[in-house]
């Protein structure tokens, strides 16, 4: 291996593959710069679109089941529910039962289509039950739902009640406890009317006085007359 080849490196042996091809080109200050090759330039590519794709949805994948909306689907099921309930689904179902039962048996053979023992007509009152149970069940769920959701609701509400009734309860008490400490109209009148009693009392005390010193001096000036 020469001297040449050793510098640019050709005379190095095989590359491993998948390897960058990096070539160092002597520049005006002598210090070598590597040059990447165009897998890794793909690569750059690459991770900038990844990056710049951050700031975007995602686009929505494609599914094999098909999707639909469980409120639509849960609103359907009880339509259902709620008419598989009522009389008028049983007349109706009474009366087909009774048309198809005796138009293939009455009508004849070539327009019979489910002859005895009504084979079709099985299949379809179980194809009709298989799926009024779970559109019951699941109208059931959904009122089980909505019946936790109200008993939440009242609960809370009950509270609320209880813890303002409490809140009366002590507010009353202490307005019954600041009336008792104030003047009511019926001891103001009583407070008066013993306050006139007793300044009856002492204008009666004062009037005997004044009487009982009056006799005692027409006595003594009685008695110095005699004198």
């Amino acid at each position: 291996m020469t001297s040449d080849q050793r510098r640019d490196g050709s005379g190095a042996g095989p590359r491993p593959h998948g390897a960058t091809a990096v070539r160092r080109d002597g520049g005006g200050d002598g210090r070598g710069r590597r040059r990447a090759g165009p897998r890794a330039g793909c690569r750059l590519d690459d991770g900038r679109r990844s990056r710049e794709r951050l700031d975007q949805p995602r686009e929505q994948r494609r599914r094999l089941v098909p999707e639909w909306d469980p409120e639509a689907f849960g609103r359907l099921s009880e339509r259902v529910a709620r008419f598989l309930g009522t009389g008028r689904f049983i007349v109706w179902m009474t009366m087909i039962i009774i048309i198809w039962v005796v138009w293939n048996v009455a009508a004849p053979k070539g327009l019979r289509f489910d002859e005895y023992p009504f084979i079709f007509l099985t299949l379809a009152l179980s194809l009709q039950a298989s799926y009024a149970a779970p559109l019951i069940l699941l109208a059931q769920n959904r009122q089980d739902d909505r019946d936790r959701v109200t008993r939440e609701r009242e609960r809370k509400q009950n509270e609320r009640s209880i813890a303002d009734t409490e809140y009366l309860t002590r507010e009353i008490a202490a307005l019954r406890m600041g009336l008792g400490e104030v003047a009511t109209r019926d001891w103001i009148r009583s407070e008066l009317e013993d306050l006139v009693r007793d300044l009856d009392e002492r204008r009666d005390g004062h009037r005997g006085g004044d009487e009982r010193g009056g006799q005692a001096g027409a006595a003594q000036d009685g008695a110095g007359r005699d004198g």
